[in-house]
């Protein structure tokens, strides 16, 4: 099923065909074949903006024990540790 945001993403990348439709400089039939072009063309294009996204995402999984840090001491010159 083609999701809603896809068709409107097409619609979007197709805005200048329909705009030349309603300026009657095109036919109706070469601005729907414009439009089935753009439709692909946005799935994959919001396909990949949603796979990018997804590793931004918070999960659900507990952190793990916070880590407390420990004093180190460094050893003085000329000293073996």
């Amino acid at each position: 099923m083609i999701k809603p945001s896809v068709l409107l993403f097409a619609l979007l990348i197709s805005a200048p065909a329909w705009y030349r439709l309603i300026l009657d400089e095109i036919d109706l039939v070469q601005v729907l074949i414009r439009f089935l072009i753009a439709v692909p063309i946005a799935a994959v294009l919001l396909a990949g903006l949603r796979f990018v996204l997804a590793g931004y995402r918070k999960s659900d999984e507990e952190p793990g024990s916070p880590i407390t840090p420990e004093r180190y001491d460094s050893p003085e010159p000329g000293k073996a540790p």
